[in-house]
């Protein structure tokens, strides 16, 4: 059987991608260290997941405890694997621009060096493995807040003639503007992730996700934002709004997506290729409208509150330009909304969630 490697395996999209791909015939080497306990506290822990995974596929699927800045054991781990690893799934991240401020080096070293570590143990014993990286909008810094953006009632939005009302592309710039720590260490990851494709010639890719959502999302007050807003709504723990009135709109899409557009690109892998990855325009929300849905779906009111501060460097209004994307691989498209999504992450954790309360 062909090898995947994933890491951050008991994350959201991690575990998606484990279950996804044992489904097609790999045996995954899963690689998770539980670091969003550490960054998020035990109520992000993905130790729950990775047990589950270990469950449901015990021979498929081998979870290891490694951290991705150990380069020697990162090198060591793919030796062990060359002769059948075809696919490298990239999801180990510190993914909050607030947290990254706490802890730059802690930050950086994760996402940059560790990526590092990854692409360079693929270019010396699985050169023609495609290798995905889970990138981020945030490369793009602030500049989208200098989009023409009205304020329509419960969100903003673009002029319907403006050349990112489909969505935004991965033409524009990530120059010149102003990027959380987060946003620099996720770019400098993702530059490594295109030179290593152009410069050495592997079949790697870069998704720059807006929001990833799903009910595997152990959603945290710093990370999370569907999950942890109906977990709140849930639950009764109060909930707060940074900034922008709530009328600022984010893209989500559901894990399963994301994960087929993984499948799609590595069935016809290309080196260096970048794509925006999100909900785009059929699958995005502002905060007021992701409460309403919560409040909807739930039966009961969320306590929440608005910080008139917007966190450095947050975005007005993402939502991502699929048709780059749907050009080259159209077999791919969404299969999730914000309700159905929102919906399924409802029915999937209310019991553990009533429990905790």
């Amino acid at each position: 059987m062909p090898v995947a490697i994933v890491t951050g395996s008991g994350g959201l999209v991690g575990s998606e991608s484990v279950a996804h791909f044992v489904e097609a015939g790999y045996d995954v080497v899963g690689l998770d260290n539980d670091m969003r306990a550490t960054f998020f506290g035990e109520s992000a822990s993905t130790s729950a997941q990775t047990a589950r995974l270990e469950r449901a596929y015990p021979s498929e699927f081998q979870h290891v405890d490694l951290d991705i800045r150990a380069a020697e054991a990162i090198d060591d781990l793919f030796a062990s694997h060359a002769r059948r690893l075809e696919l490298v799934i990239h999801a180990a991240a510190q993914p909050s621009h607030d947290w990254a401020a706490s802890d730059p080096s802690t930050d950086f070293s994760v996402n940059a060096l560790g990526t590092l570590n990854l692409l360079e143990a693929t270019r010396k014993h699985a050169p023609t493995a495609t290798f995905i990286f889970c990138s981020t909008n945030k490369v793009y810094g602030d500049r989208p807040n200098l989009l023409p953006l009205r304020d329509i009632g419960t969100r903003l939005e673009l002029p319907s003639g403006h050349r990112y009302a489909r969505g935004i592309d991965a033409t524009m710039s990530i120059d010149t503007c102003l990027h959380s720590l987060f946003g620099v260490s996720k770019a400098a990851a993702d530059l490594l992730v295109q030179e290593y494709g152009r410069y050495f010639a592997l079949p790697t890719v870069c998704f720059r996700g807006g929001c990833l959502t799903g009910p595997n999302h152990a959603g945290a007050r710093l990370h999370g934002f569907l999950s942890y807003l109906m977990r709140c709504t849930v639950t009764g723990e109060p909930y707060t709004v940074f900034g922008y009135s709530g009328k600022q709109v984010r893209d989500n899409i559901h894990s399963a997506d994301l994960v087929a557009a993984f499948a799609a690109f590595h069935a016809d892998p290309r080196p260096g290729a970048v794509y925006n990855i999100g909900g785009g325009r059929g699958s995005n929300c502002s905060v007021l409208e992701a409460i309403e849905l919560c409040e909807g779906i739930a039966d009961r009111r969320l306590d929440w509150r608005l910080d008139p501060t917007p966190r450095v460097g947050d975005h007005r209004w993402w939502i991502s330009d699929l048709d780059p994307f749907r050009a080259d691989y159209p077999g791919w498209d969404l299969r999730y909304g914000i309700e159905e999504t929102l919906r399924e992450i409802y029915e999937q954790n209310l019991e553990n969630w009533s429990v905790a309360v």
